[in-house]
């Protein structure tokens, strides 16, 4: 029998994780029960007594698995830890327990992998949220695939279904902060696109900020493309050359004229230096993102620190150094 990893990263989501196992539970018992299910819910060190629930459930549950970490690493680097600890034939990727991706489709994702396609994707044609981040989101995706140096497929997120192959391929990437979607796409398996409608939430509110949304939204940026270092040379060549054009136009006038084509002063002073400061300022920052990416990259790798595991069989003994 075949087996089908789900993955639901999670963080202070009491209200809405028995929901969620109860959705998959069923689907498993329904359209999907000739499949053996395994359910992985990756706890990003949650404050309130979503872990306690979980022990509930996987007490009843074998099919249940539990990673807990030591901390809150968000929720794409959680998810690719547990992606690492998959045993399924194929799996999804991120089945987010607020259940604004319908988990029903994940029946037609089964269906299309077995066709013998090796990725297959939900996109999110329509979104119930505001105007303004759907439109921010909107613009975001397609900055990302116009930018980068692979195909990502726009308004496609982690709800995913991915066969082995491809999961070895993608956890086989050591990073820090890996954007899995793009991982997916490097890969460069022809994906099976699924157009479904984002739900909105039902119970709670999304423990992904604003800051952390751009957190990620630069991860993704930076990780798959050359485009901000290469906007920031054609902005320093195009200044440098403003700077000798506007040099030898004034040096012309004074000849000509036996006087400057522009009067000095304070205030043009001023101005250009908070111009140029500001632009030198913006440049480092983006330098600095690129740096820090590094740093990270080199200092910690990919590994989270997990302060459990349940239901998961025990790793085999390490032989004793002597």
């Amino acid at each position: 029998m075949k087996r089908i990893t789900i993955i639901s990263p999670c963080y202070n989501e009491a209200n809405n994780v028995r929901s969620c196992y109860e959705a998959i539970r069923d689907l498993f018992a329904g359209p999907l029960a000739g499949y053996e299910r395994e359910h992985i819910f990756a706890d990003n060190s949650s404050t309130d007594n979503t872990v306690d629930i979980l022990r509930e459930i996987a007490k009843d549950d074998p099919c249940v698995k539990i990673i807990v970490n030591a901390r809150n690493v968000g929720p794409l680097r959680s998810t690719f830890n547990a992606l690492k600890a998959s045993s399924g034939d194929a799996t999804v990727v991120m089945m987010a327990v607020d259940l604004q991706d319908p988990p029903e489709l994940i029946v037609e994702f089964v269906k299309r992998w077995e066709e013998g396609h090796k990725v297959v994707q939900g996109v999110r044609t329509q979104r119930d949220e505001g105007t303004v981040m759907s439109t921010t989101r909107w613009l975001y995706y397609r900055a990302v695939k116009r930018l980068a140096n692979i195909d990502i497929p726009t308004d496609v997120g982690e709800f995913q279904l991915i066969d082995r192959q491809v999961s070895d391929a993608v956890t086989g990437f050591d990073d820090h902060n890996p954007y899995i979607r793009g991982l997916i796409a490097y890969t460069g398996f022809r994906p099976y696109s699924i157009p479904y409608v984002w739900r909105a939430r039902r119970r709670g509110v999304s423990k992904n900020r604003l800051l952390a949304l751009i957190d990620i939204g630069l991860n993704g940026m930076l990780g798959f493309t050359k485009a901000p270092i290469r906007i920031l040379t054609a902005t320093g060549l195009l200044l440098a050359a403003a700077s000798v054009i506007y040099a030898i136009a004034n040096l012309i006038f004074l000849v000509v004229h036996g006087t400057s084509s522009i009067q000095s002063g304070i205030p043009t002073l001023i101005v250009a230096l908070f111009f140029f400061s500001g632009i030198q300022l913006f440049f480092l920052g983006i330098l600095g993102e690129y740096i820090a990416a590094i740093h990270q990259q080199v200092r910690f790798g990919s590994k989270v620190i997990e302060s459990e595991r349940i239901n998961f069989p025990p790793e085999p003994s390490k032989p004793k150094a002597g």
